[in-house]
């Protein structure tokens, strides 16, 4: 930590509390992994790139639904809670009522339009039925979200990184015996619907049943306009990682689709570092502005900054030198994902910097960063197609047009982490950049060994994975930790608690 972060009132607890919670989500992040791998083999290899591409086209409209009927309480129910002098079960009772009537709108219209999932296939077995799991979704997020306020990170480690993966990933193969077709439907919903028991089961017991609590429209109303900024932002920024996936459905047959998605999923593990921060972030940050001390506001921002880019520079390089490798474990039909496996991993890493500051920017300059995600989803969205275009015309093969999109990508989330980290910058009146100087030296150590191991001959493409990968961590941990570490980013390294140990003190 800087001599600028310590001095900062309340920023070494502050930066305290984010550390324990870092330790923790380490442990939802590997627990993810291990997961989350299981789902993809079973995906690929039993059900193939099509079915998978009519899944995963059908999921991103769902999954929209379901953000959109949080209204931004996902991150607003934090500020809602420690602003109001109401008690904080109504409150948040009142956060899962709004969540509940807009999940009930957005799967009526779902259901009576199916076509809006499936753009490009027919409808049937239980295609029309899949929104019928939005209000689990939503419901589980504002859960957790209201978990989060209390400091608790073991209920969203419990339902994201264990129940929920588990289970798609074993009600992926069972229901492959019942219906290939409607499999990875019905292992989704199941999984949903487990993470919704994970989430209400903690919900419960910390915040109990909320007696003398009727619904009151005005106090509903009020909190879902309050929240439009946030529910705008949060889809942007979901639009953001998804939009691509939509845009492939457009252009391309199931089967492209299918296997930018499996590149999309390997990609997307390194991702979830950030969000399973925004737990113990949000209400961090909101804590700070509470009492306007903006300097701590930057150490956090700065601080947290540094430990997803580095995790996410790592990543990006570790799964993009042995790319053919890592995509022919999901199935051999998947290694035409690899350039986009690649564009994805870096565009993750791009976009670090970004969505930290955006974790600040929705309290304080909400409809700025409305604006600056808006305008930069509409450059990912045009640049896109843009690129498709251009290389159809040059005649450039079928692969390589579908990793546009996801160069596109990384172009736009680059360009909206530097536009955002200033208008940050210039709010806090603090750098707020996560950025040390040894991260491109211990990037170029890492790769340099990485590239020695894909000399190898082709025979030996086993080595890259089960050698390479482990020696190009430790290369890139070893110059990480020599150079670029400060006391802070040790502490993160501490004492990892176990699940059972990962609700924090208030």
């Amino acid at each position: 930590m800087s001599a600028g972060d310590a001095a900062a009132p309340g920023g070494t607890e502050d930066i305290n509390a984010l550390a324990k919670g870092g330790r923790t989500n380490i442990i939802g992040f590997l627990l993810r992994l291990a997961a989350r791998l299981p789902f993809l083999f079973i995906a690929g290899r039993v059900y193939g790139p099509d079915i998978v591409g009519r899944f995963a086209l059908a999921v991103v409209v769902v999954e929209l639904a379901a953000l959109l009927a949080t209204l931004g309480l996902k991150r607003g129910l934090a500020q809602a809670l420690s602003s109001s002098d109401r008690p904080h079960v109504h409150v948040v009772w009142d956060a899962l009522a709004v969540a509940f009537i807009a999940s009930l709108v957005a799967s009526g219209i779902l259901i009576a339009i199916p076509e809006i999932m499936y753009p490009n296939s027919a409808i049937a077995g239980m295609d029309r039925w899949l929104p019928c799991i939005v209000v689990a979704v939503a419901w589980s997020d504002v859960s957790l979200a209201a978990l989060a306020y209390r400091r608790n990170v073991k209920a969203t480690v419990t339902a994201r990184a264990i129940v929920e993966p588990w289970t798609i990933s074993a009600g992926a193969y069972i229901f492959s015996f019942v219906s290939l077709r409607d499999g990875l439907i019905l292992s989704y919903m199941l999984s949903m619907a487990a993470a919704l028991v994970a989430s209400l089961i903690p919900f419960m017991r910390s915040y109990g049943l909320p007696r003398g609590w009727r619904p009151h429209l005005p106090h509903l109303f009020a909190l879902a306009s309050r929240n439009v900024p946030l529910a705008g932002a949060d889809a942007i920024e979901w639009g953001t990682r998804n939009v691509d996936r939509f845009i492939l459905g457009v252009m391309f047959e199931p089967k492209i689709v299918g296997i930018y998605y499996m590149a999309q999923q390997v990609a997307s593990i390194p991702a979830k570092l950030k969000t399973s921060f925004d737990p113990i972030l949000g209400p961090v940050i909101t804590a700070s502005l509470a009492r306007k001390d903006f300097a701590a506001v930057a150490a956090q921002v700065r601080q947290v900054g540094f430990w997803i880019l580095a995790a996410q520079v790592g990543l990006a390089f570790i799964g993009s030198i042995p790319g053919e490798a890592v995509m022919g474990v999901v199935g051999p039909q998947f290694v035409a994902g690899t350039a986009a496996l690649a564009f994805l991993l870096t565009a993750e890493a791009a976009a670090s910097t970004g969505a930290v500051c955006e974790s600040a920017l929705v309290y304080i300059a909400r409809v700025r960063n409305l604006m600056i995600s808006l305008g930069m989803l509409s450059f990912q969205v045009a640049l896109s197609f843009g690129l498709i275009f251009a290389m159809r015309a040059i005649g450039w093969p079928v692969n390589y047009q579908a990793a546009g999109p996801a160069l596109a990508l990384l172009v736009s989330l680059g360009l909206g982490s530097i536009v955002k980290s200033t208008l940050l910058s210039h709010l806090l009146k603090a750098r707020v950049s996560g950025f040390r100087l040894p991260l491109l030296w211990a990037a170029l150590a890492g790769i340099i060994v990485g590239t020695v191991f894909t000399w190898l001959p082709k025979r030996l493409e086993w080595a890259e994975v089960l050698f390479g990968i482990p020696a190009m961590a430790a290369t890139y941990l070893f110059v990480l930790s020599r150079w670029a570490f400060r006391p802070a980013d040790r502490a993160l390294f501490g004492k990892i608690p176990s699940v059972e140990e990962a609700t924090l003190p208030t």
